[in-house]
């Protein structure tokens, strides 16, 4: 397989988490790949209309895109139990929308001061964004705890992934006010091994 690769996506690093831990990582070979919204690379457009990393060229089907689709094809494909059953899988695949919401939000800020041009920016969508971030953090800290200190699942991986991210990138804002659980957490977290070898580099 071939994974369509960007060394600080936090889309890709969840991906590159779920290889390590159902042992797949030998089975892929990495495609760095640069793309933005207004410049599409073209070799990843055979692959993803989207234009969007990551994207996992099979040797069995169609290539896969979004995260969450190919995390979920890895986990099955490893016979993994980052998705679980029951009552629990449907709060890790809300944990994992409302990471990758956190995300979105935390891109979006981003694109707003690289893309567009300085005079058509506005504070306000800036801060629209973030709110997005502080109320979801909120909402981790007052009612998820509980799950994301239980047995390892794709939740997890997400909201790990997102914290880290708004870090590198929003590093100079504090999520972590007020949300001392999830702060405590996310510590803990972070000193996973295969956290430390996904970090992206500094860019």
């Amino acid at each position: 397989m071939k994974l369509y690769y960007a060394p600080t996506s936090p889309y890709v690093r969840k991906v590159m988490i779920v290889l390590e831990e159902t042992g797949q990582r030998n089975d892929v070979e990495i495609i760095n790949t640069v793309t933005t919204p207004v410049a599409a690379d073209a070799a990843l457009l055979t692959k993803n209309p989207l234009s969007k990393v990551p994207a996992l060229e099979r040797t069995d089907g169609p290539t896969l895109y979004d995260s969450r689709v190919i995390t979920a094809y890895l986990n099955d494909r490893a016979g993994g139990s980052l998705y679980p059953q029951g009552a629990r899988r449907w709060d890790t695949l809300t944990l994992e929308a409302t990471a990758d919401g956190m995300l979105d939000a935390a891109l979006l800020m981003v694109y707003e001061g690289r893309i567009r041009p300085e005079d058509k920016r506005m504070p306000e969508w800036i801060e629209g964004q973030w709110d997005k971030i502080a109320r979801a953090a909120t909402a981790l800290n007052t009612r998820w705890m509980s799950h994301l200190q239980g047995p390892l699942d794709m939740g997890q991986i997400a909201v790990g992934c997102a914290l880290a991210y708004i870090d590198f990138r929003h590093g100079a804002r504090d999520w972590r006010s007020g949300n001392d659980e999830l702060a405590k957490w996310f510590e803990a977290f972070e000193s996973r091994e295969w956290m430390k070898s996904t970090r992206p580099p500094e860019a």
